[in-house]
């Protein structure tokens, strides 16, 4: 997508400082919720996803007395949530759970049923998802440095999986191999959930996959270790892991950041009103002890300085993706 076919970031402001300006905008501001929310998840129940949404919506619900009932619309890497909410009445009644991926990154490697930059409205970055390089019982070294050299002795004797073509985690390995000139094999899955359980069983020796609980309890475990950490600074629960700018790999020093969004044209009061609310949700404790104790970051902030994070991010991902000729097909 061309950058000419963006709506200016000028005249973008003037229509937010002009609804909220309006009467008509500020009397249903007011009046908003005054039915239940419906809250799209772009990703399958019983995941970390799935768990911060349904912690944001009950709060969401306590603060502002109108119920929010999370529905579930998982696939294509998210871009099918993310096109339900693209297709709902910009009313401020329905809004979506999703990585940014659905917005950056799959445009590029795909196609979307949507217009990432027209048909969606990012109300609140909620937390962004350290993207970690654990490695299984199949890899017999203890540090990244040793998985490169192994890579470099032995080409195509590390096998690194992801959770599917054109996903973050294919990205850092792209973004790796292009460096390092490292004889790196992509094993891609479709999905997350057999990535993991062929990871417990050492068909692979590396996989790239986001923080999450289970992740942690493997860990603990002793099943799998970390060798590298994708995240703007190294993560509490695991100290001892470098990130990949540490590493000398800042391109592949990648995260998932997660927000909230509505469908395009949501009266700019609403977005600001429900930005407010979900500020207040994400700054209570059990819903940051519920983030925290997966891996997962806080974040918050305005909507405007998460729709300025996604269009840095969409233009990124295009220079990445043309670069290293990711495809997701």
């Amino acid at each position: 997508m061309s950058a000419s076919r963006r709506i200016p970031l000028l005249a973008a402001v003037s229509v937010a400082a002009a609804a909220l300006a309006s009467p008509l905008a500020a009397t249903a501001a007011d009046a908003y919720p005054a039915r239940p929310i419906r809250l799209i998840v772009a990703y399958p129940t019983g995941g970390i996803s799935d768990a911060v949404a349904r912690a944001l919506g009950e709060r969401l619900s306590a603060q502002t007395g109108a119920s929010v009932v999370v529905e579930n619309k998982a696939g294509a890497g998210g871009s099918i949530g993310m096109d339900a909410v693209a297709k709902a009445a910009p009313d401020g009644y329905t809004l979506g759970f999703s990585s940014t991926s659905p917005l950056t990154l799959n445009p590029h490697v795909g196609h979307v049923n949507y217009d990432p930059q027209r048909d969606i409205a990012p109300v609140m970055s909620v937390m962004y998802s350290p993207v970690l390089v654990i490695a299984t019982s199949s890899f017999g070294g203890k540090s990244f440095q040793d998985l490169l050299a192994q890579a470099k002795a032995r080409p195509g004797s590390v096998r690194w999986a992801t959770s599917g073509l054109g996903t973050v985690g294919h990205v850092m390995l792209e973004q790796v191999k292009a460096k390092s000139r490292a004889d790196l094999t992509l094993i891609p899955y479709k999905g997350a959930g057999q990535q993991m359980n062929d990871a417990l069983g050492g068909q692979f020796e590396v996989m790239s996959t986001n923080a999450s609980p289970m992740l942690t309890q493997h860990m603990q475990a002793g099943r799998l270790r970390a060798l590298a950490v994708g995240a703007p600074r190294r993560i509490e629960s695991l100290p001892n892991v470098p990130t990949f700018a540490e590493l000398g790999y800042p391109k592949a020093n990648l995260t998932s950041t997660f927000g909230i969004f509505a469908p395009a044209r949501t009266p700019a009061a609403i977005v600001t009103k429900l930005n407010a609310e979900l500020n207040k949700a994400l700054a209570e404790p059990e819903v940051r002890e519920r983030l925290l104790k997966g891996g997962e970051v806080p974040t918050g902030g305005t909507a405007a300085q998460f729709a300025a994070a996604i269009r840095a991010e969409y233009d990124d991902n295009a220079r990445i993706v043309k670069d290293a000729g990711i495809k997701a097909d």
